[in-house]
């Protein structure tokens, strides 16, 4: 909700409790139910790296590991919102 409601260019979600792949599915569901599936999405904390590839096949557009300077993070987010 909070995503509509602050007119999101796009959407980070930090998860360090290793739900990402029950949370994740479910948050972008709720993205596309309110028709906003358009905005990027990316993931940052604690993710195996064999959970990065279903992530991106679900729709995430990357996933930040641990040790992700915040200008990767920026330069990410610049990109995605030009594009």
């Amino acid at each position: 909700r909070a995503a509509v409601d602050e007119s999101a260019h796009v959407v980070g979600l930090s998860i360090l409790s290793g739900a990402h792949m029950a949370l994740v599915p479910r948050i972008l569901d709720e993205l596309r139910r309110r028709d906003i599936h358009d905005r990027p999405v990316f993931v940052g904390g604690i993710i195996p790296s064999d959970d990065i590839i279903p992530l991106k096949e679900m729709g995430v557009r990357e996933v930040f590991g641990p040790g992700t300077s915040t200008q990767v993070i920026v330069e990410f987010i610049r990109k995605s919102v030009e594009a």
